[in-house]
């Protein structure tokens, strides 16, 4: 099927979500970029955007309902992980389930029509923007990052340098029951002196 790259990506973007949720730590919900100010969301606010907004797109828009509250009874950060991880997990199976011309199928996407495909591509696109306003903020609160894509300055640096990707778990699943024991995280290596920059030094 020619859409299966979107449902791909997808699976690795709700991998990616959670690998980055369990990178904070519960005391940094009620942070924000500039606490004087109501400019940007607080993690916390990010993380209902993200349940929020991922299921009023697939259940107004591409027409997929998991039949759950978007929120989790209580708004902790394990529960917001344990609450995407299902919700999106059921939104996979069921994109993995649709052919071609559901794909091509054309839908209102708010004030335009856009195809099913079109719309699965902002989607990610959305994720992936608000994904990455929460690794901003992980820098900023002096977290330690592993890999979401690839190396990053807390596993070695740059690619071409050989620096590993280290993913924090192995699976969604081991994520999932690790965090809601306190997170047991895989170990990163000693922080080198080598920069994280293309430029020549």
């Amino acid at each position: 099927m020619k859409y299966d790259f979107l449902v791909d990506t997808y699976e690795t973007e709700r991998i990616k979500v959670l690998s980055v949720w369990a990178m904070f730590r519960d005391e940094h919900l009620p942070v924000r970029p500039n606490p004087a100010e109501v400019r940007g969301r607080s993690v916390h606010e990010h993380m209902v955007h993200q349940c929020v907004s991922e299921n009023l797109w697939f259940r107004i828009i591409l027409g997929i309902d998991v039949g759950a509250p978007p929120l989790p009874a209580r708004e902790i950060r394990w529960e917001f992980m344990a609450r995407y991880a299902e919700d999106s997990g059921k939104r996979l199976a069921e994109l993995r389930e649709k052919a071609e011309a559901w794909w091509e199928e054309i839908v209102a996407f708010f004030d335009v029509r856009r195809s099913r495909a079109w719309v699965m591509l902002r989607r990610i696109a959305h994720t992936a923007q608000h994904r990455g306003q929460l690794m901003a903020m992980l820098r900023m609160l002096g977290s330690d990052m592993h890999s979401t894509y690839g190396p990053s300055a807390d596993t070695g640096g740059l690619m071409q340098n050989h620096a590993p990707t280290l993913y924090a778990y192995s699976s969604v699943a081991a994520l999932l029951e690790s965090e809601r024991r306190g997170g047991t995280k895989r170990p990163l290596p000693p922080r080198g002196n080598q920069t994280v920059t293309e430029r020549p030094g």
